[in-house]
């Protein structure tokens, strides 16, 4: 059955294969947008943002379910973040009613005191379980693709033979279209039988997690080279953000490696276990990690972005 689904952060990387997954599964979307956006076949868009009541009362009004996308990865304090990411969750789930509600944490949220960002992922999700109608969660790691500016900067590191990477450490990834596919399916069952409903799920391509030296060695093979590792310590990540951090302010830009990030990075354990997920019979991943880089890389080119 064609649903309404009421989508924020639809202009972002994750929220467009999230209008994608929607548009396929004969879905209709109405999507919050700040700014101005095309026409798009089946793709309604309510000018606004997280917070203006009244364009989200726009948002929700006739929907069936909502997918809570939008989100703030980078910002310059743990007040910046708990801005986007706390407040940007609380408005919602204050203009959801009892509406379902699929709310897109992170990974980060699992270890809050590495990074402000995962404080204010996890202060989300205990937001958003307040929800009056039925909610789940999820925590995605790494997620790349096409139209993903974060992790461009790896691949076009890739394109000179040597990467730098934290220092023994295991990240699960998440092919975007594969992770769209699992939200708007969790919106459907949401909307149904809501076998889903109270829970948190993490989600990977299925296999858990990948060393860096793996990785790097998957997108060397997706660019067509040899491409390899060379891992570095915590505290060298720590000096690349404090140069990052430093050429930012003089540039009165956000850095792209900030000690927050940094943190992160440097954590040795971010493997999924998409198990939980996987037993309710929703949802698997379409691609493994050589696929997904492979189409990723071609659409970078095609793009001309590599």
């Amino acid at each position: 059955m064609a649903l309404t689904l009421a989508v924020t952060g639809g202009t972002g990387f994750v929220g467009s294969h999230v209008l994608a997954a929607a548009e396929a599964r004969g879905h209709r979307v109405r999507a919050l947008a700040r700014r101005p956006q095309r026409s798009r076949d089946g793709v309604e868009w309510v000018p606004g943002d997280l917070a203006d009541t009244a364009a989200l009362a726009r948002l929700v009004a006739g929907a069936d379910a909502i997918i809570h996308v939008a989100g703030v990865v980078n910002a310059r304090d743990a007040a910046g973040f708990a801005a986007g990411n706390v407040a940007g969750t609380a408005a919602m789930r204050m203009a959801a009613g009892r509406l379902p509600f699929v709310h897109v944490s992170s990974l980060a949220a699992r270890a809050p005191r590495l990074s402000a960002y995962g404080a204010s992922k996890l202060a989300a999700e205990h937001v958003a379980r307040g929800c009056a109608g039925p909610v789940a969660m999820v925590r995605p790691p790494a997620v790349y693709g096409p139209g993903d500016t974060e992790l461009l900067a790896l691949f076009r590191a890739a394109r000179l033979g040597l990467v730098p990477v934290p220092r023994g450490a295991v990240a699960a990834m998440i092919f975007a279209p594969d992770l769209a596919e699992a939200l708007v399916a969790l919106a459907e069952d949401l909307a149904g039988p809501a076998r889903a409903a109270g829970h948190c799920f993490e989600i990977d391509d299925g296999a858990g997690g990948y060393r860096q030296s793996a990785l790097v060695a998957a997108i060397g093979q997706a660019l067509g080279q040899r491409v390899r590792a060379l891992e570095v310590p915590g505290a060298a990540l720590r000096l690349g953000a404090a140069l990052d951090t430093a050429q930012a302010r003089l540039r009165g830009t956000l850095p792209k490696l900030s000690f927050d990030r940094a943190r992160y990075l440097a954590h040795p354990d971010w493997r999924a276990d998409s198990a939980p997920l996987l037993a309710l019979g929703l949802w698997r991943p379409a691609h493994g990690l050589a696929e997904g880089l492979a189409k990723t890389v071609a659409w970078y080119r095609a793009e001309g972005w590599l």
